[in-house]
């Protein structure tokens, strides 16, 4: 149960607006972290532009988008954006086995050399916050400069995902997962 009551919708008609906003862009559901984030508006539709650009408006691709998301999620034990990235993780080409080995990417062959790069920036992002000169050269090697701008917003910005989900305790869907943040 989230430590924040879900705003439902037939009880915030001034949300109105907004809420349909949500809906438009997040495949015609208001999910569970929208109803929590729309306690605050500001936030909510700050937060929906952010990730609006980062999954939809990106030139940076999908597979190198999704392996980052997904591994911030492992990272960070952040089961509720891991189940949700999943279906978009596979339709954007990522393997099962990639998607399963993600726990241990360091000692797998399941990944090539430009998903490797993603996953090193992803772990130092997350887990150091400083990235050492080869790990960001490695990236560098595979990205334009939007790209890697890109990939660098998509890797912080799913950690402040993971983050408030997991502080607020975030319940899974009802259902299955079709949209997300």
């Amino acid at each position: 149960m989230s430590r924040i009551p879900l705003v439902e919708e037939s009880q915030r008609p001034d949300l109105a607006p907004l809420i349909e906003k949500i809906k438009a862009q997040r495949g015609g559901r208001f999910l569970n972290l929208y109803r929590t984030l729309a306690h605050s508006p500001t936030v909510c539709e700050g937060w929906l532009g952010l990730f609006t650009a980062i999954r939809q408006k990106a030139k940076l691709d999908g597979a190198s988008r999704e392996l980052a998301i997904m591994r911030v999620a492992v990272v960070n034990g952040a089961e509720y954006e891991y189940r949700a990235h999943m279906p978009f993780a596979l339709k954007e080409g990522l393997t099962q086995q990639q998607i399963d080995d993600l726990p241990s990417w360091t000692v797998s062959d399941a990944y090539p050399p430009k998903l490797r790069a993603v996953l090193a920036y992803t772990d130092a992002m997350t887990k150091e916050i400083r990235v050492p000169d080869a790990v960001f050269a490695a990236v560098r090697a595979h990205f334009d400069e939007r790209e890697t701008v890109e990939l660098t917003a998509t890797i912080g910005g799913y950690n402040l995902v993971s983050r408030f989900l997991e502080a607020v305790q975030m319940p899974h869907e009802t259902g299955e997962l079709k949209a997300h943040n």
